[in-house]
C-alpha cells in the first residue's frame, strides 16, 4: 500500500495575499503534522484563498506552493467562490447541518457551481494521486467529491470527515439536493463523524433518501462498501502547552490579572455565527445581572471573530449583537464597571490563552455544534487556575467533557442559574471538576484524532470493484466450460433484485435497456435453457418478458409458460386457497394503519408492500404482522415470508425450489444448473440436491448459496463474462 496521504479541504493551510504566502496554524494542520513523516508523505489540495487574473500568476503561485509548502492549489473564479462557498455551502447546507432550516436559501445556479467546484477538486486529486494512495476529504463543501473519485479511481482509499453535525433526516430532507449529497459521501471507503448521534442520523438519511439498508458500521451500496466511524476531534494540545510555558504568556496573564483585578471573569469566545447561540447567551446574561445585588464584581468578555461577512444573515447578526450589548451595558453599567466587554475581532493566540487561563467561568452555549473546540481550549488552559465550564448539551464536546455544567441554551433562565452555581463553587470543587477533563483533552488531542482516522482508513480491506465473491470466477469458469463443450446448461434466474434492481414502487421495475440487451444476448445461446422464476404475477411477467422465448414461472411456481409458447398453465390445481379471504382482511388492516403501504392480491399469495412507508414504522409493523400471520397459519399448509420490504403469505406447497425441481424432473439431465436469487424465497432453490448445481446469492444477508455477487449489474456482468469466455467473442 502507498504511504502517500493526500489531504483535501476547501482551503489550503496557507494564506495568499499579494506577493506574500503565510502558513496557517489551524488544528487540522497540527493534526496532520502529528503523523509520522516516516510513515506518510503528505500533500494538501485546496483553494489558496484568492483569485488571480493572470494565468502566469497562477502558475507561479502553484510552483511556490508545491515546491515550498507541499500544497497543490485548486484555482477558483470569484463567481465560483461566491456561488459554491458563500451560496450553496454556507447559505443552504450549513443551516440544515445545524438544525436551522429557517436560514436555508437555495438557488439552482449555486448547485451548478457546487458540482463544478467538486469536479475541479476531483480533477486535481486525480492528477496527483496513484492507486492505493490515501485521500482524506474534509467537510461539507466537498460532499460530492468522494463519489466522483471512487468512480474514476476505484483503487484509491478515500476517507471523508464531516466537521459539522449531521442532522436528523427530517431536517436534512429539506435540502433540494439531499439525495445527491448523501450519495456523494457514500463514495468514501470511510466516513467519520464527531459523535455517534451524527453517524446514526446519517444512516437514517441513507436508508430513507436512497433506500439503501445501512448498518451502524457499514453501508453497502451498489458495488461499494462504506465504513462508518466516530472520531471526536481534539485540539493542538502541544501548541497550547508550549504557549502556557512561554514568558510571553506569563507576562500577558499578569497584565490581564491587573486589568480585571477585583472582578469575577466570565468569558465567551466564538465566531460570529447564528449557530453559536450568542443572542440567547446575552439573554441569559441579562437574566443573571438582573438578580445581582452589585454589578461591580462581575465582568463578561465576549470575543466574536468575524465570519462570512459577505452573507446577509451574518451582517444582520452582528448588528443585532452590538445593539443588544450596548443596551445591556446601558441598563447595568455603574460608575465603576461596564459589565460586558465586546470584541468583534480575532485576538492573538497568546492573549487568548491568557484570557482562558484567568477566567472563572467559560460559557460555551452554541445552539448546535459539531464539536466546539473552544470548550477544550478553555479546559487545557486551566492549569494553575481552576475555572468552571458551562457547556451546551447540543455541542459534540458535551459527550467528552463529562464534568462540565451542561445546559440547554434555549432555557436562558436555567443558564443564568447555572452561572450563579458555577461562580459559587469553592476552589477545591472546581479543581476536582476541571482536572480530569484537562487530562482527557491533552491525551486525546488533534494528533490522536488524525492518527485514529488514518490508521483505520489504511487498514480497510477494499473489495474488488468487479466481483464481490472471492470464488465467483470458479462458477464463471464452470458455466463457460460446459457451454464450450456443448453440454446442456440451465439458468434459473429470479427477477426483482436479481436480474433487475429493486424499485421503491414495484410497478416501476420494468426491464431497463441494459437488461433488454442482456436478455437478447441469452436468446442466442445454443444448449442453454433460460428460466425466469419470480414471485410476481404472471400478468407482470408476461407483459415485461413475454417477448422472450424463455420458460417463465410466476408466483413462486403457481403458473408456468413453456419456452417458445404464449400459453400459461396452472400448477396449483390441488391447492386450497380458502385462507385468502380471512388473511386479506388482516393485511387490509395493516394497509390502512401504515401510510405508504399497499396490499397486492395474487392468485396464489397475498403480499403486503411497505417500501414507501416510513422505514422504522414499516419495519415494526412488518414484524408485528409476521408474528400475527405465523400464529394464525401454524397448523395450516401456509407459509409466511418477511422479505425485502414485503410480507408475503402463500401456500406451502408452492416454492421456487419445488418449481425448479419439477422442471429438472421433466427435462433431460443438465450438465450444469445455475440458480440465482436475492431473497429468502430463493433459498429453496439453493438447497436442491441436484448434480452440477451452482447457486448465486445477489446482495447481502445469510444464504445457503455457494457464491455471491453484490448486485444485479454484477450478476449480469458475471454471466456475460461466462458467455464471452465460452465463445471467445467480445463484450
Amino acid at each position: 500500500m502507498s504511504n502517500t496521504l493526500i489531504n483535501v479541504s476547501n482551503r489550503l493551510p496557507v494564506t495568499v495575499e499579494g506577493d506574500k504566502i503565510a502558513k496557517s496554524a489551524g488544528g487540522l494542520v497540527a493534526a496532520l503534522d502529528g503523523l509520522s513523516k516516516e510513515q506518510y508523505t503528505t500533500k494538501w489540495i485546496g483553494w489558496p484563498g484568492a483569485a488571480f487574473a493572470e494565468t502566469s500568476r497562477e502558475r507561479e503561485i502553484e510552483r511556490v506552493l508545491t515546491e515550498e509548502y507541499g500544497c497543490v492549489p485548486v484555482f477558483l473564479s470569484k463567481e465560483d467562490v461566491e456561488a459554491h462557498y458563500e451560496g450553496f455551502s454556507n447559505s443552504s447546507i450549513w443551516p440544515l447541518l445545524h438544525y436551522l432550516p429557517n436560514y436555508l436559501r437555495y438557488e439552482p445556479s449555486w448547485w451548478e457551481h457546487y458540482q463544478n467546484v467538486n469536479r475541479k477538486f476531483a480533477d486535481k486529486v486525480l492528477e496527483n494521486a496513484h492507486d492505493d494512495d490515501l485521500v482524506w476529504v474534509h467537510d461539507y463543501q466537498l460532499m460530492l467529491l468522494p463519489a466522483l473519485l471512487k468512480v474514476a479511481a476505484p483503487n484509491l482509499r478515500i476517507g471523508f470527515f464531516l466537521h459539522t453535525p449531521f442532522p436528523a433526516y427530517e431536517i436534512f430532507r429539506c435540502h433540494p439536493r439531499c439525495r445527491e449529497l448523501v450519495a456523494g459521501m457514500l463514495g468514501a471507503d470511510l466516513v467519520g463523524f464527531h459523535t455517534f448521534g451524527y453517524l446514526r442520523h446519517f444512516c437514517d438519511s441513507v436508508q430513507r433518501l436512497l433506500g439503501i439498508e445501512a448498518e451502524l458500521t457499514h453501508v453497502r451500496s451498489d458495488r461499494h462498501c462504506t465504513t462508518l466511524g466516530v472520531y471526536p476531534i481534539g485540539i493542538n494540545a502541544v501548541k497550547f502547552e508550549k504557549t502556557l510555558n512561554s514568558a510571553e504568556f506569563h507576562c500577558r496573564r499578569e497584565q490581564f490579572h491587573l486589568a480585571h483585578k477585583g472582578k469575577r471573569l466570565v468569558v465567551s469566545v466564538e465566531r460570529m455565527d447564528y449557530t453559536k447561540g450568542i443572542l440567547h447567551r446575552l439573554e441569559a446574561v441579562d437574566s443573571f445581572l438582573a438578580g445581582l445585588k452589585t454589578i461591580d464584581e462581575i465582568r463578561f468578555i465576549f470575543v466574536s471573530a468575524p465570519s462570512r461577512g459577505g452573507i446577509e444573515e451574518y451582517q444582520a447578526l452582528r448588528e443585532e449583537v452590538e445593539t443588544r450589548v450596548g443596551r445591556l451595558n446601558g441598563k447595568y453599567a455603574t460608575l465603576r464597571n461596564s459589565p460586558i466587554h465586546f470584541i468583534f475581532d480575532s485576538i492573538p493566540f497568546t492573549d487568548l490563552c491568557a484570557l482562558y487561563a484567568i477566567a472563572d467561568v467559560a460559557i460555551v452555549t452554541p445552539l448546535i455544534d459539531g464539536m466546539n473546540l473552544v470548550a477544550k481550549e478553555f479546559v487545557v488552559c486551566q492549569r494553575e487556575n481552576a475555572g468552571s465550564l458551562i457547556l451546551s448539551e447540543f455541542a459534540g464536546a458535551a459527550e467528552e467533557l463529562f464534568n462540565a455544567f451542561l445546559v440547554n441554551p434555549y432555557d436562558v433562565s436555567a443558564v443564568a442559574e447555572t452561572l450563579s452555581t458555577a461562580l459559587a463553587l469553592s476552589t477545591e470543587q472546581k479543581r476536582a471538576l476541571i482536572d480530569p477533563m484537562r487530562e482527557r483533552v491533552i491525551r486525546y488531542d488533534a494528533r490522536h484524532w488524525a492518527r485514529s482516522f488514518i490508521n483505520d482508513l489504511s487498514a480497510l480491506v477494499i473489495p474488488d470493484p468487479d466481483m464481490s465473491g472471492a470464488d465467483i470466477e470458479e462458477a464463471q469458469n464452470r458455466i463457460a466450460q460446459a457451454m464450450l463443450a456443448g453440454n446442456r446448461v440451465a439458468l434459473f434466474l429470479d427477477y426483482d433484485g436479481t436480474l433487475r434492481e429493486i424499485e421503491r414502487e414495484p410497478s416501476l421495475a420494468k426491464p431497463t435497456p441494459a437488461l433488454h440487451d442482456f436478455l437478447k444476448r441469452l436468446t442466442d445461446l445454443a444448449n442453454v435453457d433460460v428460466t425466469i422464476i419470480s414471485g410476481r404475477s404472471r400478468d407482470d411477467i408476461q407483459v415485461w418478458l413475454g417477448v422472450y422465448p424463455f420458460r417463465l414461472i410466476a408466483e413462486h411456481g403457481a403458473s408456468r409458460r413453456h419456452p417458445g409458447s404464449q400459453e400459461w398453465e396452472q400448477l396449483d390445481g390441488t391447492v386450497n386457497y380458502a385462507w385468502k379471504e380471512e388473511l386479506l382482511n388482516i393485511l387490509r388492516l395493516y394497509e390502512e394503519a401504515t401510510p405508504g403501504s399497499l396490499v397486492e392480491e395474487k392468485r396464489s399469495s397475498l403480499v403486503w408492500h411497505y417500501r414507501m412507508a416510513d422505514r422504522e414504522f414499516g419495519e415494526w409493523k412488518a414484524r408485528k404482522l409476521t408474528r400475527q400471520l405465523a400464529a394464525f397459519t401454524a397448523n395450516q399448509q401456509i407459509q409466511v415470508h418477511h422479505g425485502k420490504k414485503i410480507v408475503e403469505v402463500s401456500a406451502a406447497q408452492l416454492n421456487k425450489g419445488a418449481a425448479v425441481a419439477q422442471v429438472l424432473a421433466e427435462e433431460h439431465p443438465y450438465d450444469c444448473v445455475l440458480c440465482a436469487g436475492d431473497d429468502r424465497t430463493d433459498e429453496s432453490m439453493f438447497v436442491l440436491n441436484t448434480p452440477g448445481l451452482l447457486s448465486v446469492k445477489v446482495g447481502d444477508g445469510p444464504t445457503q448459496a455457494g457464491f455471491r455477487v453484490a448486485d444485479p449489474a454484477l450478476l449480469r456482468q458475471f454471466l456475460v463474462k461466462a458467455l464471452v469466455q465460452s465463445r471467445g467473442d467480445q463484450q
